[in-house]
C-alpha cells in the first residue's frame, strides 16, 4: 500500500477546513519552489493560530507585514551593508537575502500582533466566528401549531 504525506500541501493557509486548504494549495502558484525563510504554523487553541518564521539577521525595521484582503504578506529586505561587501567570507552559511512570503487567510481570520524575538518572527492570528455561524441551541416546542399548506 502506498502512503502519501499531504501535510506540505496545508502549510500556507490558515483558518480553512482541510479540503479547501488542500484544493487551494494544489492549484495555487504563489509558493512554488519557495523555501526561505523556514516557518511553522501552529494552532494553539480552537481559534488561535501562530505563524513563526526563522529570520535571523533581520531587524524590525527591515520587516514589512501587510494584509490586503485575505492575503498576508511578510517581506524582509536586508539592504546594502557596506561592511559586509568589503569582507572576505571563508564560509557563508547564514542567508543574507531578501524574501517575500505570502499566506492566504480565511475571511474570519485576523492578525492580532507580530513579535520579533531571538531571530524568530511570530505573527499571532485569531479566528472570529460571526454570530450567525456560531452553534446555537434550538428549543423544541410541543404546543406549536403546524403551518398548513
Amino acid at each position: 500500500m502506498t502512503t502519501f504525506d499531504l501535510s506540505p500541501l496545508w502549510r500556507s493557509s490558515v483558518g480553512f477546513d482541510e479540503f479547501d486548504k488542500l484544493f487551494d494549495t494544489v492549484f495555487s502558484t504563489n509558493n512554488k519552489g519557495a523555501s526561505y525563510p523556514p516557518y511553522n504554523i501552529v494552532k494553539h487553541d480552537k481559534n488561535i493560530y501562530q505563524i513563526t518564521m526563522a529570520i535571523a539577521g533581520f531587524g524590525e525595521d527591515q520587516i514589512d507585514i501587510s494584509q490586503e484582503g485575505n492575503l498576508l504578506t511578510v517581506k524582509g529586505e536586508m539592504g546594502d551593508d557596506k561592511t559586509m561587501n568589503k569582507s572576505e567570507y571563508l564560509y557563508r552559511g547564514i542567508a543574507n537575502r531578501n524574501f517575500e512570503r505570502k499566506f492566504e487567510l480565511a475571511d474570519t481570520v485576523k492578525v492580532i500582533e507580530a513579535d520579533l524575538k531571538n531571530g524568530l518572527l511570530s505573527i499571532n492570528l485569531e479566528r472570529e466566528i460571526p454570530e450567525h455561524q456560531k452553534p446555537r441551541k434550538i428549543k423544541v416546542n410541543t404546543n406549536s401549531k403546524l403551518l398548513s399548506a
